[in-house]
C-alpha cells in the first residue's frame, strides 16, 4: 500500500521567506509554484518532492511535533554545521540509533522538524538500484 514519499510538506506564515531559506539550503529554488500559497522544490536522488505551505493553509495550528521525515545525507556532521548555520534550531540531538544510523532533527526558522539521518541501508539500496 505504502510505496514511498511522494510529498513531504512544511507550513510557513512568511511563505516567500520560507521559499528563500529552502533555496538556499538545498542550493536550487522551486520548480513548481502557486501564486501566495505554495512552492514544491525537487531533491535527492529520486526526486522526492519538498512543499512549503503558505500557515494559512493549513488545517491547523503550526507547530513542531508530529513524525519527522529524515532525510539522508551522506555527512551527518556537515548536514548539522549547515542547518545550523542557516538559523535552524536543535529539536533532538545528534543520536546513533544502531550500526550504520544516526539522525537529528532541527526546526527550521518556521517552526517545523526537518530531520537528517546517515543511513547506510539507503546507500545499498542506491548501490543496488545502480547495478
Amino acid at each position: 500500500m505504502l510505496r514511498g514519499f511522494a510529498t513531504i510538506t512544511y507550513f510557513a506564515e512568511d511563505l516567500e521567506a520560507a521559499k528563500a531559506w529552502y533555496a538556499e539550503l538545498l542550493g536550487l529554488g522551486p520548480y513548481f509554484e502557486v501564486p501566495g500559497g505554495y512552492a514544491e522544490f525537487r531533491i535527492g536522488d529520486h526526486s522526492q518532492e519538498l512543499g512549503i505551505i503558505a500557515g494559512a493553509w493549513a488545517p491547523h495550528e503550526p507547530r513542531p511535533g508530529g513524525a519527522i521525515a529524515y532525510w539522508h545525507v551522506d555527512d551527518l556532521d556537515a548536514a548539522i554545521e549547515r542547518l545550523t548555520a542557516l538559523g535552524a534550531k536543535e529539536y533532538e540531538p545528534r543520536k546513533v540509533r544502531g550500526e550504520g544510523f544516526e539522525t537529528a532533527s532541527f526546526t527550521d526558522p518556521f517552526g517545523n522538524v526537518l530531520g537528517v539521518m546517515f543511513n547506510q541501508h539507503y546507500l545499498d539500496v542506491l548501490a543496488g538500484e545502480a547495478k
